[in-house]
């Protein structure tokens, strides 16, 4: 058996693992079905790329497991907007590319100079073409391309910076893993009339959220 044909069963183990563990979306299935995970992997890792755990990608970051990306991306959804989305802290680009497939347009910003000129050049060899790579402060979002109908944060704060929450389109959502009281929760934030509406979805274990660039 090649190569090619491992990580393929490893990839329809992990989908079916992902729908044992209550992913039920089918179009984020069809999506992670669809993407080889091991290319985001350093290749010393690629053997444990579809294993149920956050790997690290250098620079004290990590790719988070594949049932954190699909629940997270499965939190995001409403069918009636799905247009505009900002992800916090690109990565090694995974994430990023199920929300290609999901939404028409995708921000995505990495404060890590080396790493995001890395994973930039990974999707433009990709050909992802609905994913424009910014190299800033998560903190400040990037509001040239707002208001958003979602944003998305793979990095932990211990508040929902208010410049993120300002770039949100009235009724957009918010997935987020926040810091309380040293534990880390998976929130889902609402911006609504009445204000925002803050509902906690899981445990979660994230790298800690900074602000400035390096």
């Amino acid at each position: 058996m090649s190569i090619k044909d491992i990580s393929s069963e490893k990839l329809k183990k992990m989908i079916s693992s992902l729908k044992e563990q209550g992913i039920t979306n089918t179009s984020v299935l069809d999506i992670m079905s669809t993407i080889q995970r091991d290319i985001f992997i350093e290749p010393a890792l690629r053997a444990r790329a579809y294993d149920f755990d956050a790997l690290p990608i250098g620079f004290n970051q990590t790719i988070s497991s594949p049932y954190i990306v699909a629940k997270m991306s499965q939190l995001l959804i409403e069918a009636d907007s799905m247009k505009n989305v900002l992800e916090i802290g690109t990565g090694c680009g995974y994430q990023a590319c199920v929300l290609s497939k999901l939404f028409e347009r995708v921000t995505t910003i990495e404060r890590i100079e080396p790493l995001y000129l890395k994973t930039k050049n990974l999707l433009k060899s990709l050909n992802y073409k609905n994913i424009l790579s910014i190299y800033g402060d998560g903190f400040d979002g990037y509001k040239l391309n707002g208001p958003y109908d979602a944003i998305i944060m793979t990095a932990s704060p211990s508040i929902i910076p208010d410049k993120l929450i300002s770039q949100l389109k009235p009724n957009g959502r918010m997935v987020l893993p926040l810091n309380v009281n040293g534990s880390q929760k998976l929130y889902r934030v609402k911006n609504t009339k009445k204000g925002i509406f803050k509902k906690e979805v899981d445990d979660v274990l994230f790298v800690p959220m900074l602000e400035g660039i390096v």
